[in-house]
């Protein structure tokens, strides 16, 4: 088991916060093949200041997924503070602090990974948070800025000022917020983290993309638990892989050429019900090239959804290449419950 504050997973693994990737539908996908916790993407924090636009259903968590975290982006303590208090007030059992995207424009703001620069700030945000909410609170950090520019310094101070704090726990990503993702993830200094701190809760992060990968990460570094990121885009049956594996479970079967169809049409149909057709169909590309990577005939499949314009030439890639059509799904398999 997993206990991150007052919440207690029954597996120590679940899936990470990806802007543009984790709403309402992948987090219910997730859940049905066994993720014990899931996040949305990173949220401004000057998002819940506006109470007009928390109420946008785009930004409440589903009557039936909890528990759920809402990940938010910021660098003013008292907006974070703020912000932290508006999701915790519309429902989502966890806060979580981004203090490791390296995307430029996020860094140009001050905020996400420039928190390797101002290791003071960071601390200052969670105590704010952490005064805010009775929720737990948890933060996302990457190990340094820079290679070699001194602020992995900067890491250590950080996380030991967390944990002074009380923090519920921290995901480290072992890669410089300059790398971005390239090259290979550090996993002895997550490792080095929880021999530092073992009365916290560490969790590792970075190149979890099968099933095997996280069960070796966590056994290997005496951790506290693995999340998972990339790797469950378009592979949502990562989690039952995880589950099976950890429980010391049969490993189930693949799933077959129409389970797959029949999970991205659900994945597609559930997307439609919040998104015009204009923008779910060029929206599901993103997905399309990693769900394709596990059919035999993998490069004419992708071309075959990256051609599809509409809702309907989606559907007749999904038939012709799956074997599965969307009078296959019901209607109850794609509702998404969320709050009047």
């Amino acid at each position: 088991m997993l206990k991150i504050g007052n919440i207690t997973l029954d597996i120590p693994f679940f899936q990470a916060p990806l802007s543009g990737y984790t709403d309402h539908a992948m987090r219910k996908l997730a859940r049905e093949m066994g993720c014990p916790l899931t996040f949305t993407g990173v949220l401004l924090d000057k998002i819940a200041v506006h109470p007009k636009a928390v109420k946008k259903l785009k930004f409440q968590p589903g009557l039936d997924e909890h528990p759920v975290g809402a990940q938010i982006l910021g660098a003013d303590s008292d907006t974070m503070a703020r912000a932290a208090a508006g999701f915790e007030n519309i429902g989502y059992d966890l806060i979580d602090l981004n203090f490791a995207c390296p995307v430029p424009k996020v860094l140009r703001r001050r905020r996400g990974g420039f928190m390797l620069n101002e290791p003071r700030v960071a601390i200052e945000i969670f105590r704010k948070v952490r005064e805010a909410v009775k929720c737990p609170v948890t933060v996302k950090i990457r190990i340094c800025f820079g290679k070699n520019d001194g602020t992995v310094d900067n890491f250590w101070q950080i996380c030991e000022g967390l944990s002074n704090e009380g923090v519920d726990a921290i995901t480290i990503h072992g890669r410089a917020v300059k790398e971005m993702y390239r090259g290979k993830a550090d996993w002895e200094i997550v490792k080095q983290a929880k021999k530092n701190f073992p009365k916290t809760v560490i969790i590792g992060s970075g190149d979890i993309l099968d099933a095997e990968s996280a069960i070796d990460r966590y056994e290997s570094n005496g951790i506290d638990g693995v999340v998972i990121a990339r790797g469950a885009i378009g592979n949502p049956w990562i989690f039952s892989e995880v589950r099976a594996l950890f429980e010391k479970k049969k490993m189930p079967t693949k799933p077959t050429l129409q389970e797959q169809g029949l999970v991205m049409l659900r994945h597609f149909e559930m997307l439609a019900k919040m998104k015009t057709q204009s923008k779910t169909v060029p929206y599901f590309r993103k997905f399309s090239a990693k769900y394709c990577k596990r059919h035999p005939e993998r490069k004419k499949v992708l071309m075959a959804l990256l051609g599809a314009k509409t809702r309907r030439g989606f559907h007749d890639v999904i038939k012709q290449w799956y074997g599965v059509g969307i009078d296959q799904i019901t209607e109850e398999s794609i509702v998404i419950n969320l709050p009047d």
